[in-house]
């Protein structure tokens, strides 16, 4: 009796392996897109590795092997063998200044200026192809990698135009210098009181010296003439261009004025912008927004649903607010350059108003602020925790305040080469027990249990996402040093390293359910590498470039 099923089943195996194979049928309707034979990091946790996918519209559809995806190939599908090459989901930038990157390439560009002399003779050779009053603009000066990391004296930016004013921001934009004929223009003199959370540099005499720090700089930027909307349109194609060639598909854009929305809603409605938009409006501005609410975009092509505020200024330029003094300034613990209670009233506002409320704290006393801040208004407003509240930088964090991050749900939105940029003079103001506690305390973040996503602050850093991944994984420069990196033990995995950049900066836009990964149904955002940044040498991650960036299922840039 219970041999008759295994005859039958065998008889029937017989007669189906006689029988020819039916080729699958591909689903109906077919995908538009398929990319197979490739090495795909899909950063989805039931299915982390994978050979091609197949995308129909804007979204996957199929994640698997070479010849799961093929069975969605139709008669117009556009199939794209990958040659073995990487995959990863479109990288992301938590934290960067769209309109700065395109501003950055119309001005003068002193991120290399290795001296202040170098520094000059761009100013001059600007000044020679300027009309008399125009303002010469330019950024990305570090008196920290001169030869004497010291202010510099005004007279050799008065020598090189003394006919236009000149105003040329600090690589974190926390201070900026400015020749005699741009004080003119701002009427700044030795009786110039600094303003609230700012300073004037000053010499012997009392004369300020045309360096200004943080809230001082807007004593002279509110004099420089304001780009026109042509020019802001243009500065937002060229950063769209920029930020596409280097493999970002989404930008958390941390402060842009309400009055420019506007143009950000015309171009990328109208132009092909291809990167995805996440805007914080600057914070202090907002209440026609706070009455209106958010903007929210399903298919997450601009979104605006979130604040940005200042608590204190940044550490190269000794603006950082410090529980103690600065070790190479006694006398000095930087600056808070919005008042506590404002950056309450503001948090609160924009918590009650459900938006999102991200918070610019670089020095341990302004985490601390901003932190108690985020757990007044948790406690006050129902809801404020599930807005994700974000703390922006946390640079400098006490020990004891970093297991708050958990607790209160705020995210660590931080940017890995921010590190590195700072670790040859970051010692010096901090002293080594600083460093040791709690200096870009990354692994002790993600062992206390917070949420990090990963930015540059471009224009400050260079936009291109793999100078941060590098930085996460080995906390080292360019050239390999220090040997076992900065602060090793607060290195992160490549898994990390990868997440905080898509999953990670995702969920800090609420983003995580449509973007962050390549698995059915998300957003088909994708970038092909021309090498393996999970499995080559680290500083071969330097020279890896981007071959292919994807948008939606649109290829926006190829190279």
């Amino acid at each position: 009796m219970r041999s008759a099923p295994v005859a039958l089943l065998a008889a029937y195996t017989a007669i189906a392996s006689q029988s020819p194979a039916r080729p699958p049928q591909p689903p109906a309707p077919p995908a538009d897109l398929i990319v197979y034979n490739a090495v795909v990091h899909t950063m989805a946790e039931a299915q982390p590795a994978a050979q091609g996918f197949a995308v129909r519209g804007s979204r996957f559809v199929a994640v698997g092997t070479s010849a799961d995806v093929l069975r969605w190939r139709g008669p117009a599908t556009q199939v794209i063998d990958a040659g073995n090459r990487a995959i990863v989901p479109g990288l992301q930038d938590a934290h960067g200044h769209v309109l700065g990157l395109g501003a950055s390439l119309q001005a003068l560009d002193l991120r290399d200026t290795p001296t202040f002399d170098a520094v000059v003779a761009k100013v001059r050779a600007r000044a020679a192809e300027m009309r008399e009053g125009d303002w010469i603009l330019g950024g990305g000066w570090d008196q920290n990698r001169w030869p004497v990391p010291e202010w510099p004296a005004p007279g050799p930016l008065d020598a090189a135009a003394p006919r236009n004013p000149v105003f040329l921001g600090r690589i974190d934009g926390h201070a900026a210098l400015a020749n005699r004929r741009a004080l003119a223009a701002a009427a700044i003199t030795r009786e110039t009181p600094d303003p609230p959370g700012g300073r004037l540099i000053r010499d012997a005499s009392g004369a300020p010296t045309g360096v200004l720090i943080d809230a001082a700089q807007s004593l002279v930027a509110r004099h420089i003439p304001q780009p026109s909307r042509e020019q802001l349109t243009r500065q937002l194609l060229l950063a769209d261009r920029e930020m596409r060639r280097v493999g970002l598909t989404m930008v958390h854009d941390a402060g842009v004025a309400p009055d420019a929305i506007d143009v950000y809603r015309e171009v990328i409605g109208t132009s092909g912008f291809g990167t995805r938009v996440y805007i914080m409006l600057t914070g202090l501005n907002t209440v026609d927004w706070f009455t209106r609410g958010p903007l929210i975009d399903p298919e997450h092509r601009l979104t605006v649903r979130a604040v940005k505020l200042v608590a204190d200024g940044a550490l190269g330029s000794r603006g950082a607010a410090l529980n103690e003094d600065y070790a190479d300034e006694p006398g000095n613990r930087g600056l808070l350059v919005t008042a506590p209670d404002r950056l309450y009233a503001v948090t609160r506002a924009a918590t009650e108003a459900r938006f999102q409320t991200a918070i610019h704290a670089i020095g341990d006393r302004a985490n601390h602020l901003v932190l108690g801040i985020f757990d007044r208004v948790s406690r006050e407003v129902p809801g404020a925790r599930d807005l994700r509240l974000r703390n922006e930088h946390a640079q400098v964090v006490d020990a004891t305040d970093i297991p708050s991050f958990a607790r209160l749900g705020v995210i660590a939105s931080i940017q890995p080469t921010h590190c590195t940029s700072d670790m040859p003079w970051a010692p010096h103001r901090l002293g080594d027990d600083r460093v040791a506690e709690g200096a870009y305390p990354w692994r002790k973040l993600i062992a206390s249990g917070a949420r990090l996503a990963h930015g540059s602050d471009f224009p400050v850093e260079r936009p291109e996402p793999l100078l941060g991944f590098y930085a996460a994984i080995t906390r080292q420069d360019a050239s390999g040093h220090p040997p076992d990196g900065w602060g090793p033990d607060q290195r992160l995995t490549r898994a990390e390293a990868l997440h905080g950049m898509t999953l990670g900066a995702a969920y800090a836009a609420h983003a995580e359910r449509d973007l962050g990964s390549i698995e059915p149904g998300k957003l088909a955002d994708f970038v092909v590498l021309s090498r393996d940044i999970m499995q080559v040498a680290p500083r071969d991650i330097l020279s890896t470039t981007v071959v292919r960036t994807v948008v939606g299922g649109r290829t926006v840039y190829e190279q």
